[in-house]
């Protein structure tokens, strides 16, 4: 039977991606943890991207339903 592959959460990805970051940034593990480190990486960024595109959408669902269109750009000051 094959395995299914367990997706993390947004909060749990990211964490795991930086902790990976900070693996690479010390420079203490040998080339091929490197790239097995930033392999993994590439895959928990994808994961990211696609749970902010599955909220964006969620929003912007809620906003047509709610037939308020009127959207405010973010500036942080």
């Amino acid at each position: 039977m094959p395995k299914k592959k367990i997706v993390p959460s947004f909060e749990d990805a990211l964490a795991e991606l930086e902790q990976l970051v900070n693996r690479l940034e010390r420079g203490d593990i040998s080339l091929e943890e490197s790239l097995q480190a930033f392999e993994r990486g590439v895959n928990l960024t994808r994961t990211c991207q696609k749970a902010l595109q599955e909220a964006e959408q969620k929003v912007q669902i809620l906003i047509d339903k709610n037939g308020s269109q009127v959207l405010e750009s973010f500036a942080d000051e």
